[in-house]
């Protein structure tokens, strides 16, 4: 079982730079990574005995010299190249990454969570995050596993018709749709192209992880959510005798382009 986060520490939209309203909470743009931060420390700690590895997506978009701009092409680690169409649809450049290097390790199954799309919030508000999966068994148990953990969930359809919206002109794939339609469901189509039919489970968690708030607290910090379902339903299958441990992190790979998957 592996575990992947986005985790952009700040986002600005890069060169496509988003509007200076609220741009300040896009430091929570790690969120995801934060949770399953959060998902595999609960694991180790309660000594769940089922091998589970954590991949954290750490980077940081920021316009400059060297950046990103539209109109690039960019090589993912599985060889497919990708119109860079907008640099604000910067997370999925690096899940998709994480998660040939996740099967390329040989992955079983993969559960993502990232606060990838503003379009979920249209959809969902703040009160359910968005499920999407190729795997409808392995969804049902994520949650449930919710459910149990407080935390509710919206299935979304991944049918093919979303995924040729992810088409490129001059590319295997581009990084926007170019549509203002199913933006939360054409980024997880997009996701989809990295998994190599792995049993795969994404959560867009954009609406969820820093919603609006009556108090001041809820205003201006992060939920810490979502960590409790994945960390519940690894430790679901299999009841044994607790063993208490700290997980052992290190650094993967330090450039999304210089490996590939193997």
């Amino acid at each position: 079982m592996w575990l992947v986060g986005k985790g952009i520490t700040f986002d600005t939209g890069g060169i496509s730079i988003k509007p200076s309203k609220n741009m300040q909470k896009m430091k929570y743009d790690m969120s995801g990574a934060a949770c399953m931060y959060g998902a595999i420390t609960a694991i180790a700690r309660l000594g769940v005995p089922l091998r589970v590895t954590g991949l954290l997506t750490l980077a940081e978009n920021m316009p400059s010299g060297t950046a990103t701009r539209p109109g690039d092409i960019v090589r993912a680690m599985n060889g497919k190249h990708i119109e860079v169409d907008n640099t604000d649809a910067e997370g999925r450049l690096v899940l998709a990454d994480a998660l040939c290097y996740a099967v390329g390790e040989g992955a079983t199954h993969i559960i993502d969570s990232a606060t990838l799309t503003g379009a979920v919030t249209y959809a969902l508000g703040s009160t359910r995050a968005a499920v999407m999966t190729n795997d409808d068994a392995l969804a049902g148990r994520v949650m449930a596993a919710g459910d149990a953990a407080g935390e509710r969930y919206w299935q979304l359809p991944m049918d093919a018709e979303y995924g040729k919206l992810m088409k490129g002109e001059l590319a295997d794939l581009k990084n926007v749709s170019g549509t203002p339609e199913a933006g939360t469901v054409t980024a997880a189509k997009f996701l989809e192209e990295f998994v190599d039919g792995t049993p795969w489970v994404h959560l867009d968690i954009a609406g969820t992880a820093w919603p609006p708030g009556t108090t001041r607290a809820s205003r201006t910090c992060a939920r810490g959510r979502r960590e409790s379902p994945s960390a519940r339903w690894c430790s679901w299958p299999r009841r044994g005798p607790p063993r208490r441990a700290e997980p052992r992190w290190r650094c993967a790979f330090s450039s999304a382009r210089s490996a590939r998957c193997r």
